[in-house]
């Protein structure tokens, strides 16, 4: 097939201009065109009063080359790169033996799209998960929520599909992907019960309550293909013998050996990590980021974004990605944005306060939320060895409940009130959507006093590219600092191992390698390649 890219339409535009401009484009008739896919449609919404579409095409066509001859001069028309994903490996036929079976370690994106890729390649994974099943844990995380109740082993961090599962379910990154690994994760979605939009539009999103039965039915699948699935299963030590991993011993005290460990534990496992540095594999502190979650009506930003066409349905709700460089050396850039979402508790640890935000499919809630965080480093905010990073965590987590009134209560302060500095006594029209609840106060002692100074630069700024982004309305909620992995697993550049531990192969964003479910899930693609390829040599 042919591809063709920036066909730009007006959103409004008839249902055969996509077949028009292609016939128009390569010069060919009506009958010699056989096939049309959408491959990918974005919004260019950068001119509100003349918002596009913008489509790339894979086409069938008859003469097919003949026609890119004919319009090889056109960069917008090439071949269409074959996106089919290849098992590098699959079990050999060779006397399995009594060798172990590979071990999955968590079930979120990576270790769930890891445990699939081994499963269809014949090699019968054994995934161990802390949590509960996603419908179990589904009730703690709305006990959470509603009550106030915190399970450490089954919450917004821990249990099967993970932290994106209690998220926007984004599945878009900017990593590079020249083997197509993304075509196979979202083809995979799809069969699993996603929409099948999430293919072609630039942005797909899925949402909790879809990612719930999706989850399920990849769980089965794996379970059908020969895996295996243990639930409530805590690795407490890993087993090193001359290097090289030899098993693991569960939080009852049970062993299972292995060769092959695939370590996806998720950004929030600490004492999996502690006990990994313990045991002396090597791994080295990262940069992260900390910050506040902020709120505005999502009214506000669709109109600031798509002018007069506010009321499209098509458009659906607004997005914004923000970035300011402060005069303090700081960087500040809006993070996980969730359209038309809530800003949710996603605490892990007793005594300790964590926010982030989740939407809906519909993101049809009241208020748009975004994290505006300020990056941090191990080189200048703390050092101290590979843990240090969960330590400057659990400080501010920590100070974000003692502010909340220590029942996970969220601190909270009007935006306005927060660049006055003063005091937030009572919320205004923005109702913050925190449940169970959010307590005013004054933010200010919530993070570092470069990271305060740092925002209360940006806001005003980020306001001149979407209009009253500083109404003094609009909701500050503390604290986001579960940005991403405080720590890397590092790991061989070509055999994906721990550089010290032969047979552990790190990986997702507990490890360093990946920020969100799509990348996760395609860092988790890599690794079981590796695996099999291991296992078959």
């Amino acid at each position: 097939m042919l591809r063709i890219t920036d066909i730009g339409l007006p959103i409004a535009h008839a249902l055969d201009a996509i077949r028009t401009r292609v016939l128009s484009q390569l010069g060919i008739p009506n009958e010699h065109l056989l096939r049309i896919d959408v491959y990918r449609r974005a919004v260019d919404a950068r001119k509100r009063d003349s918002i596009k579409f913008i489509y790339t095409v894979d086409v069938e066509v008859r003469d097919q080359d003949k026609v890119l001859n004919r319009v090889k001069t056109d960069k917008h028309v090439s071949r269409s790169p074959d996106t089919r994903y290849k098992f590098v490996a699959k079990w050999s036929d060779k006397p399995r033996g009594d060798r172990p079976r590979p071990l999955v370690i968590g079930f979120g994106p990576s270790g769930l799209f890891a445990a699939l890729v081994l499963a269809q390649a014949g090699f019968r994974p054994i995934v161990l998960e802390r949590g509960k099943a996603v419908r179990e844990r589904t009730k703690d995380t709305f006990k959470m929520w509603r009550e106030g109740v915190l399970d450490p082993e089954s919450n917004t961090q821990f249990g099967e599909g993970g932290a994106g599962t209690f998220s926007d379910g984004k599945l878009y990154s900017q990593i590079k992907d020249p083997k197509h690994y993304s075509r196979k994760v979202l083809r995979e979605f799809v069969e699993a019960g996603a929409p099948a939009e999430i293919l072609f539009v630039s942005k797909p999103h899925i949402g909790t309550f879809k990612l719930v039965a999706m989850v399920e039915r990849m769980r089965e699948k794996i379970i059908e293909l020969g895996g295996e699935i243990r639930f409530g299963s805590r690795v407490d030590s890993l087993e090193i013998e001359d290097g090289r991993v030899r098993g693991v011993v569960l939080n009852g005290g049970e062993h299972i050996a292995a060769d092959h460990v695939v370590l996806a534990v998720g950004h929030s496992s600490r004492d999996t990590f502690e006990m990994l540095h313990a045991r002396g594999v090597f791994m080295e502190a990262k940069p992260f980021s900390i910050g506040f979650r902020i709120e505005h009506p999502q009214s506000l930003i669709n109109t600031c974004r798509y002018g007069e066409r506010v009321d499209n349905a098509i458009l659906g709700a607004a997005d914004y990605n923000l970035v300011h460089h402060a005069k303090n050396g700081r960087s500040v850039y809006s993070f996980c944005m969730c359209p038309g979402g809530t800003v949710v508790a996603a605490a892990s640890e007793p005594g300790r306060l964590v926010t982030n935000g989740m939407s809906q499919y519909s993101r049809n809630e009241r208020n748009a939320n975004a994290g505006i965080v300020v990056g941090v480093s191990p080189a200048v905010d703390y050092p101290g060895g590979p843990l240090a990073g969960i330590e400057f965590q659990r400080f501010w987590e920590s100070r974000a409940f003692e502010l909340g009134g220590g029942n996970y209560a969220a601190p909270g302060q009007r935006l306005g009130d927060f660049l006055a500095k003063r005091p937030t006594v009572a919320f205004g029209k923005v109702i913050p959507s925190y449940t169970p609840s959010v307590h005013p106060c004054d933010l200010s002692t919530a993070l570092p006093e470069y990271a305060i100074t740092a925002i209360r630069e940006a806001l005003p700024v980020f306001a001149k590219e979407i209009r009253n982004f500083d109404i003094g309305d609009a909701v500050l909620t503390a604290v986001e600092t579960r940005t991403s992995s405080p720590l890397r697993i590092t790991r061989d550049d070509d055999t994906f191992e721990s550089l010290n531990t032969r047979g552990l192969y790190p990986s997702g964003e507990g490890a360093g390698y990946a920020g969100g479910i799509l990348s996760a899930a395609i860092d988790g693609i890599k690794i079981a390649e590796a695996v099999s390829a291991s296992i078959n040599a």
